[in-house]
């Protein structure tokens, strides 16, 4: 598969994964090894166009692992908990 026809693929139903700050970056920079740090993949997505887009997205599907939109599992399971606790408030 040609490098242009997996990067269709893979941003297809998410366009705005083409102007993610990562592509073309490897891979595993946002998959580290446990108690590897994750300061290098952050760096990459602090200034990148797309990483409130990418954040959502990684919440809305669980994402279990990985660094998306700056921000690791851990990061991202307590923006859901404090998502979850202002929406209990609000019913």
């Amino acid at each position: 598969m040609s490098a242009a026809s997996l990067l269709r693929f893979v941003t297809q139903g998410r366009p705005w994964m083409a102007k993610a700050n990562c592509m073309g970056v490897d891979p595993e920079l946002f998959f580290p090894q446990r108690g590897m740090s994750t300061r290098e993949a952050k760096e990459v997505c602090r200034g990148c166009v797309v990483r409130e887009e990418c954040l959502e997205y990684a919440i809305e599907q669980n994402e279990k692992f990985g660094i998306w939109g700056g921000m690791s599992e851990r990061e991202r399971r307590k923006i859901k908990r404090e998502r979850l606790q202002l929406t209990a408030k609000a019913s």
